[in-house]
């Protein structure tokens, strides 16, 4: 077993107590071990990742979240942005959602939404979740691209098939789970019917919750909207969320030839925001992957083409209240008048659509014993469309079209040379160059009479929206392993990313308009830049890893980086002819504020710690051993002297775990330091440090596993340091009911069980 996976499957764990682990289990990971395509053997040393987890590694972690992403937590240097409760973005050493490229299946999903509320992540069931490569530092080129940070590949399981000899392969698995805060309840099922050249897999997956609890008081208690819940004092509102994934694989094999069609649906009804002024009132996708990868004498190749088409929709959800006037539908939706008709039209209705679609060749070519070559093409086409129908008030009788034909296509071709010099040294060198189109059709706000709406609007309309980037990324890597124990690992990378469509397209100052553009979640208001250019970053970073000959006892992990981005795409105070623009905005430090996207210059800086080592060993209460990691991340603005924005700062996880017989017991302690390096240009807001202790225990069979434990044992109150800004209930819009102040609070005291069957 590697260092990395022995390190993070014992990350953040501890021994329970012997009464705990009676009354605790795990399901069996254990099942039949089947024959899988034969690759020839070509070297894949450098282009490794930084952290695998496997089966066993996410095992345990499945039962206490319905977040893909919140898989990550464990990961020296990952952070995970508050959003919905299965939509959460993940932070890698200073860097965070579009600035990592996040691959799903070999797909790369974009988010539909202002609000990124449909992040990549989003799309897969934890339950769904094979494997996870993680890809921090000098990232590769031929895993990089359109991005400027680390690099994540999510996995759902490789298709099986039957024995030589076997005449049908049939398996299946079925799974629950139960966590007490929020009552969340939820299931998944899987079933595979395969011959030795054939195979067929179905999963489904559904999770459901309810608002959770914080740890204590954080707000008066108060009704969420006119006639509808009653929100308690420490209840985190809009956390509800219900989530249904399926998909359908089918493969074919044929001597060293592998082909692969899977079809995925996604159905979320609902999923509340708590750092948003709106909710998620729908999200429906679709899904078609194609793979092929074929071993050769030379190396291997694989093809990829896949299409995503995503349907989603914000309004304001139970927890919400968006009221002009006094008229009230009678299943008690707040509405207001829809422009003088009879009746009213409840919220402010915000849809969009987007349909992505890409293609991928890639090859690892053995040039010789020493010498591997990977080369490989990438191409994706993206359509987007962001309209709000008209709802009454100032919000009709036009439809507001906030991206209208939104287009973003990239080519990319890259090259990557890696050489094993001598038993010591291995170097690797790649080239990727990619070329980014971007356009956008014209706009309209809701109606004419508003000189504001007019124009911005004919102002946007009029200019030059075509844009091209054409982008360079380059890495030099090299790795020294002096020894059976030592390995150093040091290099630089240059990567790039062009503008998301939000950050160079919105285009409307009104305060209703830029609060929807807000992926960060600090209650601002936000708007486009057309001016914009892409960040590039220079990375020099390091890692020294120690540990024994095997790799399996004993290591130690220290990794320093250091980056610096031009263009980095930051935010400043907005000025325009708008009044939510004007000179309150400019000096407001205790309140939200509206801004503009904008290249300035920043530099990231930081530090990762991360080892295990065994305790005891073969004693008669069983193996134990300890791990832990530190993570500190510094960053800031160079042009305005500003921190940026949501850097966690320092903490540390420290666990030990116990293994006896087949029971894996686990006390995990978390402790964060104080967040006091905010960004004065957003008014962000600081949080106090805190510490958490978690309980956990697993027992496995050989069909079943069972998981038990307490999260926030001791029920402490804590704000999260990247919770952002809290807008869980009340008239978010208005602001009446929104205190500028409050931050998200972290889920109190939760006890969860999961069970699984394999059969």
């Amino acid at each position: 077993m590697s260092f990395a996976k022995k390190h993070l499957a014992l990350a953040v764990s501890l021994s329970l107590p012997g009464s705990f682990m009676m009354n605790a289990g795990v399901l069996a990971e254990e099942s039949t071990t089947l024959p899988e395509i034969t690759v020839s053997a070509h070297r894949d040393k450098a282009a490794a990742p930084s952290v695998v987890l496997d089966a066993d590694n996410l095992a345990s972690k499945r039962a206490a979240t319905s977040d893909t992403a919140s898989l990550l937590r464990d990961i020296p240097g990952m952070n995970i942005y508050t959003a919905g409760g299965v939509s959460g973005l993940p932070m890698l050493d200073g860097l965070a959602d579009d600035r990592l490229r996040i691959k799903v299946d070999g797909m790369d999903l974009i988010s539909a939404c202002g609000n990124h509320m449909n992040p990549a992540l989003s799309y897969i069931d934890p339950s769904n979740v094979s494997l996870i490569k993680v890809f921090a530092g000098i990232v590769p080129v031929s895993v990089g691209g359109d991005s400027i940070g680390g690099a994540i590949h999510v996995e759902s399981p490789a298709p099986q098939f039957a024995a030589p000899g076997q005449d049908l392969l049939t398996k299946g698995e079925i799974g629950g789970y139960y966590r007490s805060n929020g009552h969340a309840v939820g299931g998944n099922l899987a079933a595979t019917l395969a011959t030795e050249s054939l195979s067929l897999n179905y999963r489904g997956s559904t999770a459901k919750a309810d608002d959770y609890k914080a740890g204590d008081d954080f707000k008066p208690a108060g009704l969420a909207a006119a006639g509808r819940e009653w929100l308690d004092a420490d209840e985190v509102g809009s956390t509800m969320y219900k989530s249904t994934n399926q998909s359908l694989a089918m493969a074919m094999r044929q001597d060293n030839h592998l082909y692969e069609l899977t079809l995925g649906v996604q159905d979320i009804p609902y999923q509340g925001w708590p750092n948003q002024r709106m909710d998620m009132t729908g999200n429906d996708s679709e899904q078609i992957n194609l793979r092929y990868e074929g071993t050769y004498n030379w190396g291997v190749l694989e093809a990829r083409a896949y299409n995503e088409n995503t349907r989603h929709k914000m309004q304001f959800y139970d927890d919400k209240l968006f009221w002009y006037g006094s008229s009230v539908a009678t299943d008690g939706i707040p509405c207001v008048p829809s422009g003088g008709a009879t009746g009213c039209a409840a919220g402010m209705p915000m849809d969009t659509e987007g349909k992505n679609s890409g293609a991928i060749v890639k090859a690892d070519i053995t040039l010789s014993d020493r010498d591997v070559l990977r080369v490989g093409s990438e191409v994706q086409q993206y359509r987007l469309d962001d309209w709000w129908d008209p709802s009454g008030k100032g919000m009709w009788p036009d439809v507001f079209w906030n991206i209208h034909d939104g287009e973003r296509d990239r080519i990319a071709l890259y090259a990557e040379w890696e050489t094993q010099w001598n038993a010591q040294w291995l170097s690797q060198f790649g080239v990727r160059g990619e070329q980014v189109k971007m356009n956008t059709g014209i706009v309209q706000g809701y109606n004419t009479t508003s000189a504001d709406y007019l124009a911005e609007s004919t102002a946007f309309n009029a200019a030059d929206r075509e844009k091209t980037d054409n982008n360079l990324d380059i890495t030099l890597l090299a790795r020294y392993t002096p020894d059976a124990g030592n390995t150093i690992e040091f290099g630089y990378a240059q990567k790039t990313r062009s503008p998301n469509l939000y950050e160079r397209y919105t285009w409307s100052t009104g305060g209703m308009a830029m609060r929807m553009i807000n992926w960060a979640g600090d209650g601002n208001g936000y708007v486009g830049n057309l001016n914009l250019e892409p960040e590039v970053a220079h990375t020099v970073s390091a890692t020294l890893d120690w540990h024994d000959a095997a790799q399996e006892q004993w290591g130690l992990k220290v990794s320093p980086y250091f980056t610096h981005i031009n263009d980095y795409i930051d935010a400043e105070r907005c000025v325009s002819v708008n009044t939510n623009c004007g000179a309150a905005n400019q000096t407001a430090t205790d309140a939200f504020v509206y801004l503009q996207f904008v290249n300035q210059s920043a530099d990231i800086y930081g530090l990762d710690i991360s080892g295990h080592h065994p305790l005891a060993q073969d004693t008669s209460f069983g193996d134990f051993a300890v791990s832990g990691l530190v993570s500190y991340v510094r960053g800031k603005n160079d042009t305005t002297g500003d921190n940026l924005y949501n850097m966690m700062p320092l903490n540390m996880k420290l666990a030990v775990v116990q293994k006896v017989a087949q029971w894996t017991n686990r006390v995990e302690a978390e402790v964060v330091d104080d967040k006091t390096n905010v960004s004065a240009t957003r008014n962000e807001m600081e949080t106090s440090s805190y510490s958490l202790l978690h309980l956990r225990a697993s027992r496995a069979w050989e069909q079943l596993r069972f998981d038990v434990g307490i999260e926030n044992v001791f029920d402490k109150f804590y704000n999260q340091p990247s919770g952002g800004a809290y807008l869980g209930q009340g008239k978010t819009m208005s602001g009446t009911d929104v205190a500028w102040g409050v931050t998200v609070p972290g889920m109190g005291r939760s006890i969860y069980t999961a069970i699984t069957y394999r059969f």
